[in-house]
C-alpha cells in the first residue's frame, strides 16, 4: 500500500520527530517503516538507543528538522518536562504535536509549545507491539479534522483507532484500554492460580490459562457476534460454566462492580496526573 493511501505521504516528505523510543515508540516506528515510511524521514531523540534502533538508518539524536510534519512525544509523563524543551521551537507552526503520554493535558502542551500549535492526544496500549493495539485520539481546535486524520494514520500502523468526543474522555480510555492489557494479564495469573488450587501443576495451569485467554481473545476479535453472545455460546444451562458465571457475574461481588471500581480508580488517577 502506498504511503499516500495511509495518509503518510506528507510525513515522508516533511519528516517526523519521535521523542522517546522505548517499547511503544519502537512499536510505532516499526509500524511506520513497515508501511513504507523511509527511514531517512524519521528523526529519533532517544538517550538510550537499542542496537535495533541504531541499525535502522533513521536520524538518531541529530536534533530535528526546522518544520517536520509531526513531532510525536513517546516519553513517560514524569520525563516530559525535561524532554520538551528540545522541541519547543516547533510550536505555533505547522508541525502537529502528538502525545501518547497519560496524564499530560492539551492545555499543558499549549503552554509549552504555544496556543496556536496543533496538538493531538493519543492513548494507545501495549498490544501495539504486535500490531493489535487500539488507540483513542482527541485534538485541540488548531489540529482539527486534518490533524486527527494524520494522527489516525500514524496510530493505525499499530492497530485500531477511535476518535473521542473530546479530551474529557481520555482518562476513561486510559483506564479501559490503556491499562486493560494489565487487567487481562492478571486474569491469566488468577485463572492459573485457581487451576493450581484444584490440583493442577503450576506449569499446566499457566499453559491452560494463557492459551484460553489468548484463544478467547482471538475468537472475540474474529467473530461478528457480540461478547455477550460468545459467552452464551460457551454456557450450557445448568452446567459447570453457568455455575462459575454465577460467581463472576454477581451484581455485588462479581466482575461488573469490580471493574467499575477498578476503572474509576484508574480514571481518577489519570485526572490527578493531569492537574
Amino acid at each position: 500500500m502506498a504511503l499516500d493511501e495511509v495518509g503518510l505521504g506528507g510525513v515522508a516528505r516533511d519528516g517526523i520527530v519521535l521523542l522517546g523510543c522505548g517499547k511503544m515508540g519502537s512499536a510505532l516506528l516499526a509500524g511506520w517503516l513497515e508501511a513504507g515510511l523511509p527511514a531517512g524521514s524519521v528523526w529519533v531523540i532517544e538517550p538510550n538507543p537499542t542496537e535495533w534502533l541504531k541499525g535502522l538508518g533513521v536520524h538518531l539524536n541529530e536534533g530535528a528538522p526546522p518544520a517536520p510534519a509531526v513531532a510525536l512525544l513517546a516519553v513517560k509523563p514524569q520525563m516530559m518536562g525535561a524532554a520538551l524543551p528540545a522541541l519547543q521551537a516547533l510550536g505555533n507552526g505547522k508541525t502537529l504535536v502528538v502525545s501518547i503520554a497519560a496524564g499530560t493535558s492539551i492545555a499543558t502542551f499549549e503552554q509549552v509549545f504555544g496556543d496556536r500549535t496543533p496538538i493531538v492526544r493519543a492513548m494507545p496500549n501495549t498490544p501495539a507491539m504486535v500490531g493489535r493495539g487500539i488507540t483513542g485520539i482527541c485534538a485541540n481546535s488548531y489540529a482539527g479534522a486534518q490533524g486527527l486524520a494524520l494522527a489516525r494514520a500514524l496510530m493505525s500502523a499499530v492497530g485500531q483507532v477511535v476518535e473521542l468526543e473530546g479530551e474529557h474522555q481520555i482518562d476513561a480510555v486510559t483506564a479501559l484500554s490503556g491499562g486493560g492489557p494489565a487487567y487481562v494479564f492478571h486474569l491469566i495469573e488468577a485463572m492459573a492460580a485457581g487451576g493450581e488450587a484444584l490440583g493442577l501443576s503450576p506449569e499446566v495451569a499457566m499453559q491452560l490459562a494463557r492459551a484460553t485467554v489468548c484463544g478467547a481473545g482471538e475468537l472475540a476479535y474474529r467473530s461478528p457476534e457480540p461478547a455477550a453472545q460468545l459467552r452464551i455460546n460457551v454456557t450450557s444451562p445448568g452446567g459447570t460454566t453457568a455455575e462459575a458465571l454465577k460467581v463472576l457475574m454477581d451484581p455485588e461481588t462479581g466482575f461488573p462492580p469490580l471493574f467499575k471500581r477498578a476503572l474509576k480508580a484508574a480514571a481518577d488517577r489519570g485526572a490527578e496526573l493531569g492537574k
